[in-house]
């Protein structure tokens, strides 16, 4: 353990405990000012308006500054609602107008079927929105399920998120040598599998993503040779500068086939990847641009 952890533990609680004191309307404007304010003077802001750049060519500089900005604020707003997840998660199957979260006929299907017909499912999303609302879906709407994540490197900090996961998420299995393994099992088990997949896997297959090539983690489709399931995919749309969003549950993916008639695991990652591109350039200010994606 360092030496600095036990601070940066006391300063973590006490920013939850302020954001939490602010409330699910406040605590993430709050996040949303400062990450406009302060985002636009770092590197990643550099790595941002090049990707946005790249992907859409054909829009002019400020557009792709807008863009920029809508990301930062996103960002801003999704950090400072981790705290406010069982508040801003108020659906019910009634969908009354005033919900924070909603969703059309057909996505609530999907998870009642998932819930009332159990069976191993994979589900996929991206860092759109606010990235956490699919595996909180899942445990809200009483699915049996296991969703990977990836630990923060500060200890102290990873301790507090992961507290705060638990309380909302269904089985979590930390990616790592492990994980395929304990995935593997889970679908054994009969249960939803769910993973980010949009960043770059550096030992992954090459897909054309936003028009660029970049490498992507085959793990999903992987799963999917292996145990031939079901594939969906999930995001969340945030409704305006709120804490307000859609959920999208899609029907089930033909993923490609190869001559044996098992998944295509590059052909499956790639139209995994086309689903998220989809996503992205429908809205694009709300995806998180300032990571590496493509190198």
């Amino acid at each position: 353990m360092s030496a600095a952890d036990p601070i940066l533990g006391a300063l973590t609680r006490s920013g939850f405990a302020t954001l939490r004191a602010l409330g699910p309307e406040r605590g993430p404007a709050l996040g949303a000012s400062l990450a406009r304010r302060l985002g636009p003077l770092t590197k990643a802001h550099r790595i941002a308006m090049e990707n946005i750049a790249a992907a859409f060519p054909d829009r002019d500089a400020a557009w792709h500054r807008d863009v920029a900005e809508e990301a930062w604020d996103n960002l801003g707003r999704t950090a400072c609602e981790y705290v406010h997840m069982d508040r801003i998660w108020n659906l019910t199957e009634a969908r009354a107008p005033g919900e924070n979260i909603q969703v059309d006929d057909a996505t609530l299907a999907g998870f009642l079927d998932l819930r009332d017909n159990p069976r191993p499912t994979l589900v996929f999303a991206a860092h759109l929105a606010n990235w956490e609302l699919p595996a909180v879906a899942a445990a809200k709407h009483g699915l049996k399920a296991a969703v990977l994540y990836r630990t923060p490197n500060a200890k102290p900090v990873a301790e507090a998120i992961l507290a705060l996961r638990r309380e909302m998420m269904g089985e979590l299995i930390p990616a790592g040598i492990m994980a395929p393994t304990r995935l593997a099992k889970a679908l054994d088990r009969g249960a939803v599998v769910g993973m980010i997949v949009d960043q770059r896997f550096g030992r992954g297959p090459t897909v054309n993503f936003l028009g660029r090539p970049a490498q992507a983690n085959p793990l999903l489709a992987n799963l999917g040779r292996r145990h031939d399931c079901e594939v969906r995919g999930c995001r969340a749309i945030r409704l305006g500068r709120s804490s307000r969003f859609r959920m999208e549950l899609t029907a089930p993916l033909a993923l490609p086939r190869d001559a044996e008639g098992l998944v295509d695991v590059p052909a499956a990652t790639q139209a995994i990847n086309d689903v998220i591109a989809g996503w992205i350039r429908e809205h694009p200010g709300q995806w998180l641009w300032m990571h590496r994606r493509w190198r």
